[in-house]
């Protein structure tokens, strides 16, 4: 399927400057295309994720991706869907946030060497050294205050209680510069992003036929929103990232998952490397049973295993399959290792044999006392791996599992992890 029709079909075409033009330039070959990601954190999320498989799918299509990483203007902070100024980062955050990004863009390109090579650049690179008078002199006398107060992301700030700060303010004229960098020093000739972003990328695409005297062209994607038309971002408590020591791949998988039914078609279009063809066939068979999430569980195995690997997912999936009923005699040490991190844990002894099972549920706080633990036991409502436990709690040898983890289990969904401390 042609790019473009391929990218409105996922509804995935939000603005772009003269499609016909972009149509015709992308039949002639290879194309340069950028995406921004400022690091005012230490990690991506899962709103990023259209972005990033945005350039992955031009990459597959024969074009040239140019993530960047924006260590500049990081430091400024773009004033979109802010209501006040945000606190600027030290240069020792940013430095950290801007490598762990890097690190997360790579994951989802082909850098290997090719005609079709993914190049990650930093905007620090070209713009540190440019000092005020010359970024003043070649980048600001091409734009007019006008022009600028007329994007909405300005405009509501400039009416708001908190007003922008000129900081803020020069943004604009920052990612405009790096586009026309990237255009003269690499062939860079289009610029995605966001819908938010549109004010920015076509100022990028004026300067570039202001100052070269060369054509470039923007589009957007639609951002990706929640049930309830919020965005998804960095707010602390509701984030789901990409870095896995703060979003666990098990509760990465299970975020899409859980996601709405009303929600998983939208994201499975917009997120899926799969052909639309197949996607249709997928939300079909969705609609038909709605309760067995089968369009949930295809997008989240896709998607972990982009982000975090084949056997990341593999293994998420199968922790998902022990923690939701399954049998944990199964279950390999690598499996339960990934329950373990998604469950109260505590240590054993190297021989369980005659442990009471009392101790360690007080212990991890699933029982409240013992008195507890002796009812749960008369009710056989605990369980050692596949074994329901007798009266007495006395534990065996044998209820050990793969690796040396025991899986208690009070009631249904209730989880302890034991790991036997030594091997001797």
């Amino acid at each position: 399927m042609d790019l473009l029709v391929d990218l409105q079909a996922r509804g995935l075409v939000h603005d772009t400057t003269d499609i016909a033009a972009l149509g015709a330039r992308l039949a002639q070959g290879p194309i340069g295309l950028y995406i921004g990601f400022d690091p005012t954190a230490d990690s991506l999320h899962v709103g990023h994720l259209v972005g990033q498989l945005f350039m992955r799918r031009f990459q597959l299509a024969g074009h040239r991706p140019f993530p960047l990483a924006g260590g500049a203007t990081g430091m400024i902070g773009d004033p979109g869907g802010r209501s006040e100024e945000r606190n600027l980062l030290d240069v020792e955050t940013l430095r950290h946030n801007v490598g762990c990004i890097k690190a997360q863009l790579t994951k989802l390109l082909d850098f290997e060497p090719g005609p079709y090579q993914a190049t990650l650049v930093n905007n620090a690179d070209w713009t540190a050294s440019i000092t005020m008078l010359e970024f003043l002199r070649d980048v600001g006398k091409h734009f007019t205050v006008n022009q600028m107060t007329a994007k909405d992301s300005v405009r509501s700030r400039i009416e708001s209680e908190h007003g922008i700060s000129y900081t803020e303010f020069s943004y604009m004229l920052l990612q405009a510069n790096d586009f026309r960098h990237l255009y003269e020093a690499h062939g860079v000739e289009l610029q995605a992003g966001a819908s938010d972003q549109w004010g920015n990328i076509v100022a990028g695409t004026e300067l570039i036929r202001r100052r070269l005297g060369k054509q470039a062209f923007a589009m957007t994607h639609p951002l990706m929103l929640k049930s309830d038309g919020s965005k998804f971002g960095k707010s602390a408590g509701g984030s789901v990232w990409l870095d896995p020591a703060r979003t666990s791949p098990y509760q990465f998988r299970q975020f899409w998952v859980q996601c709405d039914d009303q929600m998983i078609g939208t994201y499975t279009k917009m997120l899926s490397l799969r052909p639309v063809v197949e996607i249709e066939a997928l939300l079909v068979q969705h609609e038909a049973a709605p309760e067995q999430r089968a369009a949930q569980r295809a997008l989240a195995d896709e998607l972990t295993a982009l982000v975090h690997g084949t056997k990341a997912a593999e293994h998420a999936a199968q922790a998902a399959a022990v923690l939701f009923g399954g049998d944990p005699t199964t279950a390999s040490a690598d499996v339960l290792a990934v329950v373990a991190g998604e469950a109260p844990s505590v240590d054993l002894p190297a021989n369980i044999e005659g442990l009471r099972v009392h101790e360690l549920l007080l212990a991890a706080g699933i029982a409240k006392s013992a008195s507890e633990v002796n009812r749960l036991l008369g009710q056989s409502a605990v369980r050692a791996g596949n074994r329901v436990l007798d009266a007495d709690g006395l534990l065996r040898a044998s209820d050990l599992l793969s690796g040396g983890f025991l899986l208690l289990r009070k009631g249904k969904r209730e989880f302890l992890v034991g790991k036997v401390s030594t091997t001797g």
